[in-house]
């Protein structure tokens, strides 16, 4: 490999001769061989982004000449286009605080702004545009870090809550599918009254509704920047004027709202809003979770499990035993659920790690936010395509099971009360014969009454059992409720 020298404040670096990249970059890369990963370019968009942003405004505040200024624009936006990718190199396990991602960039930009200037890559001449004076203008890693952690973040909002959506509108599409199929409620994983399948899965949907809302509150906290803070949060070395200027650039740029800091040394020092963003991320993952298992459960067997819903068959779920179909899809979001989860306990960490003016565990909380938006907007999207929608119910074993629950003896109980029904359920299960049939033989003999002692008829007893569907409406069963 071809090699150019660089220099930084430390000495000269042997610098790849096609990298964009420069000496600070470099020893990043020979220091922190940890992953292999490159960063999000969601984390690479939005410090580009500041950088653009920062030219311009430093342009405009007459503190960087123009010509340098406008090639820093044009570099930058080459960035946020995708066009250096390759030239991000620095592992998502780094420095603390985020400086050689930091430097990264500058150094990037900086390369480029200065071939668009005439000055290529391998000259030796001098570089007109510097990383540091120049696209680090009015900057420290200390506020850019924290203010590309939100950016980043907002970046990919508007596709997170694309997919979360996508998974709402699939599961109220079911919810009102299966609203004709009664079924046997479960609590503790034992028979319960009737619910109607369709209620079942518009709980699913109106509990990831309420994720989404969640969601959204984290991410308007995300809104205020902290960028003009610079080293530790009084703004040295940047304009009175440049905060101000930076947001209102920057939210023209994201196409997105967003606020200045009503203090920024707390915007430096806590990360507490990017915290309080992946714990609502974290609660999504719990709710999918739970999900995915409810329909392993309800698609379970299906000869010898609950069988009341099929998933989709969308590939061979066995090496050895013919005809085997698994929940694939199913466990493929747990899975994702599970790291989403994970990431979510080391953000919380690295947050709490800070110490007073800065929190140097930066980088590790960037790489998992956008590490749990990415997974959680593919595990999604894919689990809705080729899952959700394609959910068919199983009515007759549905019902099938609900005919032998004992427990609808429930809706008796305003009529025969607690421990008559109790009695009807224990005699019911003991000798495997319904409801309908125990009390049919102890109202003949007179032992089944109301509950005040007057006599109960069999056509009471069915006037309550024969409509199932009612019981999943609520209200109060039999002649004594009306309802």
């Amino acid at each position: 490999m071809e090699y150019r020298i660089e220099k930084d404040s430390l000495g000269e670096v042997r610098v790849p001769a096609h990298a964009y990249y420069g000496a600070q970059t470099q020893r990043a890369v020979n220091n922190f061989p940890v992953t292999g990963r490159q960063p999000y370019f969601a984390f690479v968009w939005s410090m580009a982004a500041i950088k653009r942003a920062a030219a311009e405004v430093n342009r405009d505040l007459g503190l960087l000449e123009p010509r340098i200024a406008d090639a820093i624009i044009q570099a930058a936006e080459e960035v946020m286009a995708g066009k250096f990718n390759e030239h991000f190199v620095v592992d998502p396990f780094q420095a603390g605080a985020g400086t050689s991602h930091n430097m990264n960039t500058n150094e990037v930009i900086a390369n480029r702004a200065s071939e668009i200037l005439g000055v290529p890559l391998n000259s030796s001449e001098k570089k007109p545009v510097s990383p540091n004076d120049h696209v680090n203008m009015a900057q420290s890693t200390n506020d850019t870090t924290p203010t590309a952690i939100r950016l980043g973040v907002l970046w990919r909002l508007p596709e997170l809550q694309a997919a979360v959506q996508g998974l709402i509108d699939a599961l109220w599409a079911k919810a009102k599918e299966f609203d004709p199929i009664v079924k046997s409620g479960r609590t503790h994983l034992q028979d319960a009254v009737p619910i109607r399948l369709g209620q079942e899965f518009s709980g699913y949907a109106r509990a990831v509704e309420r994720d989404l809302e969640r969601i959204h509150r984290a991410a308007n906290a995300l809104r205020r920047m902290p960028i003009g803070g610079t080293a530790v949060g009084t703004g040295l070395n940047a304009h009175p004027e440049y905060h101000r200027r930076m947001v209102q650039t920057l939210s023209r740029l994201l196409g997105q709202p967003l606020y200045e800091s009503d203090n920024l040394f707390e915007g430096m020092q806590s990360m507490a809003d990017p915290a309080d963003f992946s714990a609502s991320m974290r609660t999504l993952a719990i709710t999918l979770t739970r999900i995915a298992n409810d329909l392993r459960l309800l698609s379970s067997g299906p000869t010898t499990g609950l069988d009341e819903i099929r998933l989709p068959a969308v590939q061979p779920g066995s090496s050895i035993m013919p005809g085997k179909v698994n929940p694939v899809l199913a466990e493929m979001l747990n899975m994702a659920m599970f790291h989403i989860q994970g990431c979510d306990h080391t953000v919380a960490l690295a947050a709490q790690a800070g110490q007073l003016e800065l929190n140097v565990m930066m980088p590790i909380i960037a790489h998992n936010l956008n590490e749990m938006m990415q997974v959680a907007i593919g595990s999604i999207n894919a689990f809705v395509k080729f899952c959700v929608v394609g959910i068919v119910a199983q009515p007759e074993k549905a019902t099938g099971w609900l005919a032998k629950n004992a427990i609808v003896v429930t809706a008796l109980n305003p009529i025969i009360g607690y421990l008559a029904g109790a009695e009807l359920v224990k005699d019911a299960m003991k000798r495997n014969v319904t409801i309908r049939e125990v009390a049919a033989e102890r109202i003949a003999s007179g032992a089944l009454t109301k509950k005040d002692g007057s006599p109960l008829t069999l056509e009471e007893v069915d006037a309550v059992l024969s409509d199932l569907r009612r019981l999943t409406e609520g209200g109060l069963g039999g002649p004594a409720g009306g309802g």
